[in-house]
């Protein structure tokens, strides 16, 4: 057996023992709670508004004790470059868009609900009722 078959079958035998979930969000979730993904991070804000200074000191402060050093996060000031509320479909500010990990997720408001801003960042699990 020449090396290139090996590499060959080794790649089939891996193939047909990983077994796919049930769905997308499934597979998602799976991705997520790894716990040693990068936090790609971005918050489109309105200048210096309390509620944009607001969002901005809440989700660093979340950020530091959730993530620890795991998170780039970009701050967008949607006064100096307003095509970006365009292409990124930007209705309301200040608004947190979670890039990675998937799933890809918008949070809108001040962050000051940390519980909220966990669940959409997919630290916290959501509460059965």
């Amino acid at each position: 057996m020449s090396a290139d078959s090996k590499i060959e079958y080794l790649s089939v035998n891996i193939m047909k023992n990983k077994t796919p979930k049930g769905s997308t969000a499934e597979f998602d979730m799976s991705i997520s709670e790894s716990g040693k993904d990068k936090f790609i991070l971005r918050l489109y804000i309105t200048g210096t508004t309390s509620r944009s200074v607001l969002a901005l000191t809440n989700l660093k402060r979340i950020c530091e004790e959730n993530l620890e050093g795991r998170y780039e996060l970009e701050v967008i000031d949607l006064y100096k470059m307003p095509s970006l509320a365009k292409d990124e479909q930007i209705i309301a500010a200040p608004t947190l868009i979670k890039k990675l990990p998937l799933p890809f997720r918008r949070i809108i408001g001040d962050m000051s609900d940390v519980e909220k801003v966990l669940m959409g960042l997919d630290l916290k699990k959501v509460k059965n009722l």
